[in-house]
């Protein structure tokens, strides 16, 4: 992706079924869960660069001792940091003679990181800002057992004033930070509650110390605890948990918007956000990993036992699309085909910009996520290019003009070329604080390959994963490929036009950053219905006042086809400045490509407007209230 926007952040949990001998003796090493720990983090480092955290609880640990850690990060390579330190620490007092690996005891009593329950994350920063206290996981502490939660997700909520107005009215004091800090109170909340009513009714038939202890753990009931805390979340989520007394959960958002993966036998338990980690890193065929079912809490009893409920009522499915354009990592089976189908979609259409003109075209890629869309595209193109030659061939034969020339000029001088004239040379670090020097310092983030392209000559067709704000196009893209002198550049966009915001963990609240709403601004001012946008403000107030769910944003779009916007956007994109002359265009998908190359993932409300939830209708008019009211804070 060409523009950088935030998104949704990285989880990993690992839940070890056996003492941690066992690993010593079969593995070679007690840190051997630790050891996946890191590894699904550093396989999912994509999602989350901003800071990193791991928590940990050691099972069976005496009164008077420690069972519960935690460590945070937010320095640049938060990840690295954090495992540097403590095997730092664990290799100290191996060296001092405190920690022998072999006596697997002593790892439990003296590594804070030696238990048998870990879990990780890896965060960007949105409405909780960068700070450590933003930085996951959150902690809720106490001198019960069952009542201390290590809490983390990857998620954005849409209704956290009212989930603090809850709170609130339970008579608690929030203090009004982020929607993980709500959600871990509410959490806490029942959780008390569950561990209170336990509580309660053993001591009436005189438990007491220890074994009060052991039967409140067995007892407690978590998917209830999660079915309670629940009943107002209006978002997309994956909830992690670790509950001091070494129960854990995960919970996934009822229309499956945010992903989650698993996998269990004899030896562990392990959570993911994505699946090919977790195949990866424990060896895994794709079958073998399992997806947490939407709206259901996969709960792991200290005993080591491991169920599934629902917790909320079900909603239709609506997983995020752009996990798949753009998010995930493409190393996964079925991501790698839909980026794959995702560039063959484009084909035809551009086919059709460049006039069929294959001797004198060059196709190439943003790197680097558009690769793989790359190869797709050159697939699809190089069918259609045989069956165009297959029927040249055949009318050549017919006719009795087939000779060599012909087949020369068939088949060598007009097949798809494909090079790589895009590089990515370096992440530029923009700590320079003028913003005319920081563009600078962006705009040579990419290089092209020099000589790739015949000057004058040859049409340029390059491939993004989408199109966000255009300001990289604009600053950076577009002046380096019209270097190369070329005849014509069209920029193909795998996403369709973003045109709405995202509120389920995309950090796109803000309408007026989107060149596509933009655009579509543009051509009311300029067709001189500027009335519709006041008409739209006051519609939207009235939505946002009332609760209701109804996307008024989309008649902004409704007076201009899809072909009109893409016009207009090239106009906002193309440089003023710039020398070259050639024609440009850009390409988006349609919708109706998106869904035949992604059939199973239909959240696309950044593109349509079709919100899953009640809370997107609420953000979306809030938005749109935001940006006629030139107000800079998020919509939710």
């Amino acid at each position: 992706m060409s523009d950088r926007i935030n998104h949704e952040c990285g989880i990993a949990l690992v839940r070890l079924l056996k003492p941690l001998s066992y690993y010593q003796e079969k593995y070679g090493s007690p840190l051997w869960g630790f050891t996946k720990l890191f590894l699904l983090m550093e396989k999912q480092h994509n999602r989350g660069q901003d800071g990193a955290g791991v928590a940990c609880v050691k099972l069976d640990m005496p009164a008077g001792v420690p069972f519960m850690f935690r460590e945070r990060n937010i320095k640049s390579n938060p990840l690295d940091r954090i495992f540097r330190t403590l095997l730092g620490q664990y290799n100290e007092k191996v060296d001092s003679g405190l920690i022998h690996p072999e006596f697997t005891s002593t790892v439990k009593d003296n590594f804070e990181f030696g238990g048998e329950l870990l879990l990780g994350h890896l965060r960007y920063g949105t409405s909780g800002g960068y700070s450590m206290s933003s930085c996951h996981p959150y902690f809720r502490r106490s001198p019960w057992p069952t009542r201390n939660l290590a809490l983390c997700g990857n998620f954005n909520l849409t209704n956290t004033e009212e989930l603090n107005r809850s709170l609130i009215a339970m008579g608690q004091h929030p203090i009004f930070a982020t929607d993980t800090q709500a959600i871990l109170e509410k959490i806490g909340f029942f959780l008390d509650e569950e561990h209170e009513d336990i509580y309660r009714f053993l001591r009436k038939r005189d438990l007491m110390g220890a074994e009060l202890t052991l039967r409140i753990s067995e007892d407690l009931d978590v998917a209830r605890v999660i079915t309670r805390a629940a009943q107002r979340w209006d978002g997309g989520y994956v909830l992690c948990g670790l509950i001091g007394n070494g129960d854990a959960f995960v919970a996934r958002d009822p229309s499956g918007i945010r992903p989650c993966f698993y996998f269990q036998n004899e030896e562990v338990a392990a959570f993911a956000s994505e699946r090919a980690p977790l195949m990866t890193v424990f060896d895994l065929a794709v079958d073998d990993v399992k997806e947490v079912t939407p709206g259901h809490v996969v709960v792991i009893k200290k005993r080591g036992t491991i169920s599934e409920a629902a917790f909320t009522a079900p909603l239709p499915r609506s997983s995020c699309s752009f996990e798949r354009i753009y998010f995930s990592r493409g190393n996964d089976v079925d991501i790698y085909r839909e980026r794959q189908a995702l560039g063959g979609e484009l084909a035809k259409p551009l086919l059709k910009a460049i006039g069929h003109d294959w001797g004198n075209t060059v196709f190439s890629f943003i790197p680097n996520t558009s690769e793989t869309a790359f190869y797709g595209l050159m697939s699809t193109l190089r069918t259609l290019r045989r069956d165009e030659v297959k029927a040249s061939i055949l009318q050549a034969c017919a006719d009795g003009k087939l000779t060599e020339e012909v087949l020369d000029e068939l088949i060598l001088r007009n097949w798809p070329r494909g090079e790589k004239v895009v590089s990515k040379d370096i992440k530029i670090r923009t700590f320079i604080g003028q913003e005319n020097l920081r563009n600078q310092l962006t705009s040579h983030v990419y290089d092209i390959t020099y000589g790739s392209v015949r000057a004058g000559q040859d049409n340029l067709v390059v491939v993004d994963d989408s199109i966000v704000r255009g300001t990289t196009l604009r600053r950076s893209i577009l002046r380096i490929l019209a270097r190369l002198n070329p005849k014509r550049i069209v920029i193909a966009s795998t996403a369709p036009q973003i045109r709405y915001p995202d509120c389920y963990g995309i950090d796109m609240s803000e309408l007026g950053k989107f060149v596509a709403f933009e655009a579509a601004v543009a051509l009311v001012n300029e067709r001189g219905q500027s009335q519709l946008l006041d008409e739209v403000y006051e519609l939207c107030r009235e939505e946002v006042a009332k609760g209701g769910s109804q996307n008024h944003v989309r008649r902004i779009y409704e007076p201009f086809t899809p072909e009109e916007i893409s016009k207009r956007i090239v106009e906002l994109v193309r440089p003023r400045q710039l020398e070259w002359k050639g024609d440009f265009e850009i390409i988006f998908q349609t919708i109706e490509s998106l869904h035949r190359a992604v059939p199973n993932h239909r959240g696309d409300w950044y593109f349509t407007g079709r919100y899953p939830t009640p809370g997107g209708y609420r953000v979306v008019n809030q938005a749109f209230v935001n940006y006629y009211e030139k107000n800079d804070k998020r919509s939710y």
